[in-house]
């Protein structure tokens, strides 16, 4: 029995992305009770759990695509889990960030694979071995 199953979580935590970065879509953000406090809380195109946005993570996504939550609509970010000093305790955290260009790129085929290379330059390579003396 994993005790992190017996009690499930509107939001995501750091454990939920498994050590992994994942891509999402935004598809709305609500202000939620969470404690004291009201907080906004980001939800996902596909996704159960929303994320409530720290000062950090509200910050990263407003520089990218500005103060109104309303032009968040269906803009991508990437999360992924980041060690934290939080209150004098050190633990794991999630992060936002605005995907890069070369996040956009479809993988590239291992260069040592067997099979035609997609590789700039590979062509010029003269495997023919009768020209050696």
């Amino acid at each position: 029995m994993k005790m992190s199953e017996e009690f499930p979580s509107k939001y995501l935590k750091a454990a939920d992305l498994q050590g992994r970065e994942v891509r999402v879509t935004m598809q709305n953000v609500e202000r939620e009770q969470l404690g004291d406090d009201n907080k906004p809380v980001v939800y996902f195109k596909g996704k159960e759990k929303g994320l409530y946005l720290n000062k950090t993570n509200a910050t990263t996504i407003s520089n990218a695509y500005g103060d109104d939550t309303e032009d968040w609509f269906d803009q991508p970010l990437i999360l992924f889990s980041v060690m934290v000093d939080f209150q004098g305790k050190v633990g794991p955290a999630i992060r936002c960030r605005v995907p890069t260009a070369k996040d956009n790129k479809p993988a590239r085929r291992d260069p040592i694979s067997s099979g035609p290379s997609d590789f700039p330059g590979d062509h010029d390579l003269n495997d023919d071995i009768s020209d050696v003396r």
